[in-house]
């Protein structure tokens, strides 16, 4: 049975100002690498194994806000789940924060069908938050870091400047969804994995590292959803 949806409180740094997070929108972008032969390859390497190509590029999945959760522990459908570190861009009242999140992705559904896979997962947040500003254009994208572990093991290492800047993506997202107004939150993609190969594991840490020392972190588990 599935427990009634709470929307994550979330703090910002330094304020400890309180968010409570319940936005009109959640997008999840994908394919936002801003090397495009890089992109070409990766999806003609997912189309080998079944997987569907996007219907563009960058990729912009519109899922149920719902989904959001900065629980420390998630419920998943099936075995055949993973996550991935993103950074997160929040629209909140007219003002935009950084936080670090997770696609968490059901990876057999994704085979046959990207949107629902990703919309059959919940999507974890980090408990804190870094005010960027009212223009999104402000913050120092390529100085950015982030990483992830799974069950203890490195997983994930890279640059955020690896990524296109939010404020392309949120110009490529209202031209390809139309305006999104409004309160929003936007995964804004994520790196390679350092295996090359996904891990369904249980036990997940991200971070995302700020130029100025700031380090933004969550750690979830998984457990089978019961019926």
């Amino acid at each position: 049975m599935t427990a009634p949806h709470t929307p994550p409180a979330l703090e910002v740094a330094g304020s400890g100002e309180e968010l409570l997070l319940s936005p009109d929108r959640l997008i999840v972008a994908g394919y936002t690498a801003r090397d495009q032969a890089s992109v070409a390859h990766h999806i003609a390497e997912l189309a080998a194994i079944g997987v569907p190509p996007p219907t563009s590029v960058p990729a912009f999945y519109d899922l149920d806000p719902r989904l959001l959760t900065s629980n420390a522990v998630v419920e998943v459908a099936g075995p055949s789940t993973s996550g991935e570190v993103e950074p997160v861009i929040i629209r909140h009242g007219g003002r935009h924060f950084l936080a670090v999140g997770s696609d968490h992705t059901d990876r057999e559904l994704e085979r046959t069908d990207i949107a629902a896979s990703k919309a059959a997962c919940p999507k974890p947040v980090g408990g804190t938050v870094v005010e960027i500003g009212p223009e999104v254009s402000a913050l120092d994208w390529d100085r950015l870091a982030a990483q992830s572990a799974v069950d203890g093991r490195a997983y994930q290492e890279g640059s955020v400047a690896a990524l296109r800047h939010p404020a392309e993506l949120l110009e490529r997202m209202n031209a390809v969804l139309g305006d999104v107004t409004g309160d929003l939150v936007l995964f804004c993609g994520t790196f390679p994995l350092l295996t090359g190969e996904f891990v369904h594991g249980s036990s997940w840490r991200l971070s995302l590292s700020l130029p100025d020392g700031t380090t933004l972190t969550h750690a979830y588990e998984t457990k089978l959803r019961s019926m």
